[in-house]
């Protein structure tokens, strides 16, 4: 999907006058941050969201940026305004309000063995899903307390969420575990061998996202779990890539090399729902799932996430198989990791509907920052469009 310099130009103007930047408090500390900054734009057709991570600079940003103009030429109904050609690539993709994505569940790097009880209270966000992402390797526990005391705080984490769901009659959730690039090879070896010794029956343990930074590191720890045989129930342990999907130049490398067999991807770091379509076209080519993902979006940004997981769900592979996200549940639901959002994302028997959201005004004015953080924010959005039109 092509964007002209015009409709860039016409959103930055949009932006400059309308935009409003949020500051949200998080439950937890999840992702290193306890609060999350977004810029919310509302557009001709809907709100959008520009929300890159504070630390990243303007080329990485311009790729948020892109999202949030495609987001919002999607939304706008106005044919007129589109440039010759462009409405067959905008009919493409459109999807009706109230179709339903499965999710999965989000557990943050709670301590299970000192608070056994708040992962219950956590889980109960969530109602109906039975697939989780467990954050492991938090940074701070692995600096402050060294890798032993990190790896026990894990299990014991994985452990109690598979209680939980035990508890609930649920005798074959899907776990899986996110060490955002927090382990060495032998580390990762050493949590994924005792994870799959508790899972004998291979039920439970869906992947392994992100173990390690690099792309040679994930090839060297698949192939050293097949030499080992870490197989629970017979099927090898999946191993997903995020970091090196959602932070490359080329967000194929991991693929190409057969170092993964799951991509996560997320609207916002490739560019755009579009992106994330053709991303999901070519990770099917090569026979590796797809799930898609937020990026701690709020709940407008999230509105891209459902669009795009439903689109997903149409792309097949050379079996005619890909399912809903790749089939893995979708990991878009994290509105609840904010003490508030800025707008209702319900999750009805672990599934959320697609269709844009209206972002509560009293919720924009209580988080609102101010002016000259706004300001930096406008500053911010500036540089990426420099990089985004270059």
């Amino acid at each position: 999907m092509n964007i002209t310099q015009q409709q860039l130009d016409q959103f930055l103007r949009h932006a400059r006058e309308h935009a409003h930047v949020v500051a949200l408090p998080m439950r937890t500390r999840f992702r290193g941050i306890d609060t999350r900054e977004a810029m919310l734009v509302p557009t001709p057709g809907g709100w959008v969201e520009f929300a890159p991570f504070l630390e990243y600079g303007p080329a990485e940003s311009s790729r948020w940026l892109r999202s949030g103009v495609v987001h919002s030429l999607l939304l706008d109904d106005d044919a007129t305004a589109r440039p010759q050609g462009a409405n067959a690539d905008h009919a493409a993709l459109q999807v009706p309000a109230g179709v339903g994505v499965s999710v999965n569940a989000t557990m943050p790097a709670v301590d299970a063995q000192a608070n056994p009880q708040q992962v219950g209270e956590l889980m109960a966000r969530y109602p109906g899903c039975t697939t989780v992402k467990v954050k492991v390797a938090e940074p701070a526990v692995l600096r402050e307390q060294g890798f032993e005391a990190s790896m026990a705080q894990d299990v014991a984490r994985v452990r109690a969420v598979r209680a939980w769901f035990a508890e609930q009659g649920v005798d074959r959730p899907r776990i899986r575990v996110d060490a955002n690039a927090g382990w060495s090879v032998d580390q990762a070896l050493a949590v994924i061998t005792q994870l799959a010794a508790e899972d004998v029956a291979g039920e439970c343990l869906d992947y392994v996202e992100q173990p390690c930074a690099t792309v040679a590191e994930l090839a060297e720890l698949r192939q050293r779990l097949a030499d080992e045989g870490i197989a629970p129930g017979g099927s090898p342990v999946r191993i997903a890539a995020d970091e090196l999907i959602r932070k490359a130049s080329d967000p194929l490398a991991v693929v190409e090399a057969g170092a993964c067999d799951v991509a996560v991807v997320k609207v916002a770091p490739l560019g755009g729902i579009d992106q994330v379509v053709k991303v999901a076209r070519q990770v099917a080519a090569h026979g590796v799932s797809l799930t898609l993902s937020s990026a701690l979006d709020t709940a407008v940004g999230i509105g891209a996430g459902l669009q795009a997981a439903a689109l997903v769900a149409q792309v097949g592979n050379d079996a005619g198989v890909f399912g809903q996200a790749g089939p893995n549940a979708a990991g878009l639901a994290t509105g609840s990791l904010f003490t508030a959002d800025v707008g209702a994302r319900e999750i009805a028997d672990g599934a959320m509907l697609t269709g844009a959201t209206q972002p509560d005004p009293e919720v924009l004015e209580r988080y609102a920052v101010d002016a000259e953080r706004r300001q930096w924010w406008v500053r911010r959005m500036e540089a990426a469009a420099a990089e985004l039109g270059s």
